[in-house]
């Protein structure tokens, strides 16, 4: 894979836009995606295999190169898990103790991170517990969380972007009694299926590029994949199907729907909403997940489509893909569709325990995003930024104060968005998250718990989920302490302290623990 063009931080880049506005040289998009046709069956992940061994699930993952077949007759070098691209799909339930062996077979360093689990900061798989070439590494914990569908992918420090980029992703479904028992499509890979939505540049000799050219919010590609596949199609057989969206991409936010029907939202990022709403469109900011049920009529053929996506206040929507609108994934009705029920659920048992209350809440945070910083600081691996104790409750106000597109990620938690600018945010917003994206200038309100784990020196993240941004500093850290403990020091760290008036860092190396109470 090459790097096209030199660097250019990002007030440059957002200079040059201004320019071009000012001068009134507007196109309608200089990010175009191209037109194809729907001529691929759209690949389906498999699910991992696993083995249970002393109660533990157990699976394996390899991260690996290989050549991967985008465009016929073109080997595109790429990285994948257990395979050229992609990676499998890992399944576990609510209350499963789970174990993953992961190789790195890559010539670098790598990670992976388990993006939307709650789990120990050690087992976190982020920027502190990267995997070298030829290394093991064997993260352990227990499912608990509400069926949700989440994903993984490398989080080495400063390379994210380019690890992703390459093919390291992949699905981590959950389930519970409630999905168990919901009425809902469940057959995966047939009417319960992942679409990992994703967008490529390609050079002349068919191998991807990963622009590096100032352009925001980065690299920005004109061929659109689903599950690596492009102009993919899938075959449907029951009268709804059961989408479950992924935004893969680096920088492109997408705003899917079809054109000639509604959707029903059923879950985001953390799970199930209260009950189904209906939609035309839904916005995924890279990283954000929905789980979409459409109606489908006998013989019918219908596409998911990505509208020019809404990206709020940004100062040149054109340069940074909102007047782009294209077809992702034709669905292909059979001419006999077995039935399917309206989707409808119950409330998980362990629904009261996950519910987060505004009246509970200890401490409010604001975060405030500027070109590559948050809170006018750049990433430092030893400094812990924010220390949080175990069992608070808090609301996090979260704002953009740029005109380019950003979203917000936080490890270990899913929250729930309480106003956007003090209004009640939008039904797509009203489930569990883990990641938003922040219009600019408007205040999102995040409620959030931090429970079962305590570690004081290897920290989670926050950051922006737009990769290149995240890369180039745009993250902090966080440690979950006990009650009167103090944040230690980070792996690696220097005792660099902390910046939220909590005291100082205690010097030299401490041991990590985790535990879950």
């Amino acid at each position: 894979m090459r790097r096209a063009g030199a660097q250019a931080a990002g007030p440059a880049a957002l200079a040059l836009a201004l320019a071009l506005a000012g001068c009134g040289a507007i196109p309608g998009s200089v990010t175009p995606v191209d037109e194809t046709g729907f001529t691929n069956e759209l690949a389906i992940p498999p699910l991992a295999p696993s083995r249970v061994v002393d109660g533990t699930r157990v699976f394996e993952l390899t991260a690996q190169e290989g050549t991967t077949e985008f465009r016929p007759g073109v080997q595109t070098e790429t990285w994948g898990f257990n395979g050229s691209y992609l990676g499998p799909t890992l399944r576990a339930e609510r209350g499963e103790r789970v174990a993953v062996d992961f190789t790195n077979e890559l010539g670098e360093p790598t990670s992976v991170h388990w993006h939307g689990m709650h789990l120990p900061a050690a087992m976190d798989g982020g920027p502190h517990q990267e995997v070298g070439p030829g290394a093991t590494w064997r993260p352990t914990w227990e499912i608990d969380q509400p069926a949700a569908s989440l994903w993984y992918h490398p989080h080495p420090h400063g390379v994210t972007e380019e690890h992703v980029y390459r093919g390291l992703a992949g699905m981590f479904l959950l389930d519970d009694d409630a999905s168990r028992a919901a009425a809902l499509p469940q057959e995966y890979g047939v009417d319960d299926v992942p679409v990992i939505v994703q967008d490529k540049v390609f050079d002349d000799d068919g191998q991807l590029e990963l622009e590096d050219n100032g352009s925001e919010p980065g690299t920005l590609g004109g061929t659109v994949l689903a599950n690596g596949t492009a102009g993919a199609y899938h075959e449907v057989t029951t009268e709804r199907v059961r989408l479950r969206l992924l935004n893969g991409s680096t920088a492109r936010t997408y705003q899917l729907g079809f054109q000639d029907r509604d959707l029903e939202l059923v879950a985001t990022d953390g799970g199930l909403l209260d009950a189904p709403v209906t939609l035309e469109q839904v916005r995924l900011a890279p990283g954000e997940r929905a789980e979409v049920v459409v109606e489908m009529e006998p013989g019918e053929t219908t596409r998911l489509h990505s509208f020019e996506a809404d990206l709020g206040g940004v100062v040149v929507p054109f340069a940074m893909g909102g007047n782009d609108a294209f077809d992702v994934l034709e669905l292909r009705a059979a001419d006999e569709l077995t039935p399917s029920p309206e989707p409808a659920w119950e409330p998980s048992v362990h629904a009261a325990q996950d519910a987060l209350h505004e009246d509970s809440a200890a401490v409010t945070r604001t975060f405030a995003l500027d070109d590559r910083q948050i809170n006018g600081r750049r990433m430092d691996m030893g400094r812990i930024d924010e220390v949080v104790t175990e069992g608070d409750t808090e609301i996090w106000e979260v704002r953009s104060v740029v005109p380019m597109p950003h979203s917000f990620h936080v490890h270990d938690v899913q929250f729930r968005v309480l106003s956007v600018d003090g209004d009640a945010p939008p039904p797509e917003l009203a489930g569990p998250k883990d990641t938003v994206y922040l219009e600019p200038n408007r205040t999102y309100r995040l409620l959030m718990r931090f429970d079962d784990y305590t570690d004081p020196d290897v920290p989670y993240m926050f950051h922006c989920h737009m990769l290149l941004h995240e890369d180039e500093g745009m993250m902090g850290q966080f440690v979950v302490v006990g009650p009167g403990q103090e944040a230690g020091t980070p792996p690696g760290g220097h005792g660099g302290g902390h910046g939220d008036g909590h005291g100082d860092a205690h010097g030299g190396a401490a041991d990590a623990h985790t535990g879950h109470h």
